[in-house]
């Protein structure tokens, strides 16, 4: 499953405004979104995701809403064009698909949770784990690094992460894996510190699905 992942420039990108002013270097840009970032304990959003596939040229659409608190909690609901859900409890992970009647269970330790999905769970560290230059934005109005890991990664080979450069909310996450796929989530409407409870990210199996217990097998 892609939850991925994700969109994050160019200085004639950047509002009027802010072209007024010295743009910082890309680590200064990086060390300052980690610093935003961790006084960030949980976050609600509309989200838009599309995937775009490598050799195949596969694309994909998807919508709907999402919830992280940190750590390691995450509620992503799909309205369209499929219905599912993926939650985090941050002990376990459940994938839920009413077309299917079936849930997936998985260890978070041991899931197989997309590279964008960890990193807004706030997993790592942006100035430590990575490399950071500009790049060109792929969301309107926002300034655009380019997140290249430190240590060679098995799933994906850059981030792209693009950010309010005003506010440093992300508006948008890239990932870019080894097959050369794109995995681009959008945001609007995000809201900051909502004060999320942990019942939030509780979920209860429906009653007649199928249950596929990975995390037991761990």
């Amino acid at each position: 499953m892609r939850l991925g992942l994700t969109a994050l420039l160019i200085l004639t990108a950047l509002p009027a405004a802010a072209q007024t002013t010295a743009r910082p270097s890309a680590d200064a840009l990086a060390k300052a979104l980690q610093q935003h970032y961790q006084s960030i304990n949980d976050f609600t959003a509309y989200f838009s995701q599309t995937y775009r596939g490598g050799a195949l040229k596969t694309r994909s659409t998807e919508e709907g809403t999402v919830e992280v608190k940190k750590p390691g909690k995450m509620r992503w609901v799909y309205v369209s064009p499929e219905k599912k859900q993926f939650i985090s409890d941050g002990v376990r992970m459940y994938l839920y698909v009413p077309q299917d009647r079936q849930v997936i269970v998985s260890s978070v330790d041991n899931a197989d949770t997309s590279t964008s999905s960890l990193f807004l769970a706030g997993k790592g560290d942006i100035a430590r784990d990575f490399t950071a230059a500009y790049v060109e934005t792929p969301v309107a109005g926002t300034v655009a690094l380019k997140l290249t890991p430190r240590r060679h990664q098995p799933d994906y080979e850059y981030l792209i992460v693009a950010l309010d450069p005003t506010t440093l909310q992300i508006r948008g996450l890239v990932t870019h894996d080894l097959q050369g796929g794109d995995s681009t989530i959008t945001f609007t409407n995000m809201k900051e510190n909502r004060g999320l409870s942990d019942k939030d990210f509780a979920f209860r199996i429906p009653k007649g699905v199928d249950v596929i217990d990975n995390a037991a097998r761990n």
